[in-house]
């Protein structure tokens, strides 16, 4: 047994298993933590002010927005009060970060602070760096405004060292301009360093577990975020979010009961609340831990439930990916390829979301048999990797280049072409393990390092095959149909030696 299965049996044994939660902009949140944010606006308004803080850290936008609203409406002369409301169209670790509708709301509330002024010079920084970023909007690439906003707020934190929430937002800055392809992880360990002596200070803080738990939400610095996970849920278990994003970890870790509690509750408080899309992330989350433990009457009853969801808005990111790539998990992790063939892309949907649905096709056609419409799959695939390229969306084309060659790869395989099957599909694994998976997704649908295994075993290699899965198996610890190849490749391998 190789050290990586020993590490990954051990910590399913010692981990207990405990319930975590989580989802967005709830109504009237009663347990949001604890958030002490001075300012220099009416001390009749500074325990509201918090508040909103408070919700702005648990990604409570809608709500947040309305608690700074009313401390401007009780105080019309405190500057802060709009950079609170600014902050709330800031989304900085979702995709977009800034929806195009509400940037011009965003832009006015910022102008209105630096316009009334009358605050102290911490708050002016605060201001000043978020100022930044809405800054020529419509000229500049958001990549470089949100760099000229992190760099303000490392002059805010450093001028405010002891000063919490400067730590905290900047800590949370970083995190946003993390590149998905740093293996090394440098701003989240930068963001980690930060936030792990304000977890042992402030234990009550919302943003801490939080921000904490996107720092380590990667392969490597998984372990390190479980403590986060457990305790996010405990500070704030009014803020909806904080209900969902331990699951982050313990997908992470394989942990899939764990999962499973988080996302039912998260799926439950966000459908009482009307948000749909945070309603079909957390079921993406809950159909992908109910498929790796085997519970497929259960994930079924997921889909059922998609399907009786009124007409959904498709052009709407978070809810057009996870709608498509719900059934699509669930007919490819049980290998029904002739269903995943059948696979009609949604209207209206980003393309990057579209070429998940081309790609379930041309995967589910060569997987049946049909090269030849398979490739015709990878034609259109290529054209929208072409398209994303060239609108300069580099990490979602690279995304749909790997989709591309894994279609290629098992049509090569359909028409006697091993060799060839095996370059694709290895060229795709190794693009795809150097990049980071975002937020939006539990992780790719079939992971490509474990294609690469059950390709190999089709070609009889055996010992090959088992390499992979075991490096599948690092990547994403606890997958059912990793653990399943890796038992196949071992009981060929003992087959093999005993004859």
């Amino acid at each position: 047994m190789s050290r990586h299965w020993r590490i990954l049996i051990t910590l399913l044994l010692v981990v207990p298993f405990a319930r975590a939660q989580e989802t967005h902009n709830h109504p009237a949140p009663e347990k949001l933590g604890k958030v002490s944010f001075p300012v220099s606006c009416k001390p009749a308004v500074q325990e509201q002010f918090n508040r909103g803080v408070a919700l702005l850290h648990s990604f409570a936008y809608a709500d947040a927005e309305k608690a700074f609203q009313r401390v401007a409406e009780q105080d019309p002369q405190c500057a802060m009060a709009h950079w609170g409301i600014a902050m709330t169209y800031f989304h900085q670790l979702w995709e977009p970060p800034i929806y195009a509708a509400g940037l011009p709301i965003a832009e006015k509330e910022i102008q209105q602070a630096q316009q009334i002024g009358k605050c102290t010079e911490r708050e002016m920084g605060f201001i000043h760096a978020l100022a930044l970023l809405y800054q020529d909007a419509a000229t500049v690439p958001y990549a470089t405004r949100a760099l000229n906003y992190e760099a303000a707020m490392k002059d805010v934190a450093a001028a405010n060292k002891k000063d919490v929430e400067a730590q905290v937002f900047y800590a949370l800055a970083l995190l946003a301009n993390a590149s998905p392809s740093d293996k090394t992880h440098a701003r989240q360990k930068e963001a980690a360093a930060l936030l792990e002596p304000l977890d042992a200070a402030y234990p009550d803080h919302p943003g801490v577990p939080h921000y904490l738990i996107h720092a380590y939400d990667n392969a490597e610095l998984a372990p390190n975020g479980l403590a986060a996970a457990r305790a996010y849920s405990q500070i704030a278990p009014s803020a909806p979010h904080a209900l969902h994003m331990p699951s982050h970890i313990f997908t992470r870790l394989g942990l899939w009961d764990d999962s499973i509690a988080s996302n039912i509750a998260a799926r439950d408080a966000a459908h009482q609340l009307g948000e749909t899309g945070e309603e079909l992330h957390a079921m993406d989350y809950l159909e992908y831990a109910y498929l790796q433990t085997g519970r497929y009457q259960e994930a079924s009853q997921i889909i059922r439930q998609l399907q009786t969801m009124p007409t959904l808005n498709t052009a709407e990111f978070k809810i057009a990916y996870a709608s498509t790539a719900m059934p699509i998990r669930y007919s490819l992790e049980r290998g029904e390829w002739v269903v995943a063939a059948d696979t009609v892309p949604p209207v209206g949907a980003p393309p990057q979301v579209v070429a998940v649905a081309v790609w379930a096709r041309g995967f589910g056609l060569a997987r049946s048999g049909q090269a030849a419409k398979a490739r015709a799959e990878a034609d259109k695939l290529r054209q929208t990797e072409e398209e994303l390229r060239a609108s300069g969306k580099t990490y979602w084309a690279t995304q749909v280049e790997i989709l591309k060659r894994e279609v290629m790869a098992w049509s090569a395989q359909t028409e006697g072409k091993p060799d060839e099957a095996v370059k694709l599909l290895r060229a795709a694994a190794d693009e795809e393990d150097a990049v980071e998976k975002l937020p939006v997704t539990p992780g790719p649908i079939v992971p490509a390092r474990e294609q690469l295994g059950y390709l190999l075993l089709e070609q009889n290699q055996a010992k090959l095959a088992l390499k992979e899965f075991e490096i599948a198996s690092v990547n994403a610890p606890g997958r059912r149909r990793t653990l399943q190849g890796a038992a196949k490749a071992q009981e060929l391998l003992s087959k093999n030696a005993a004859q």
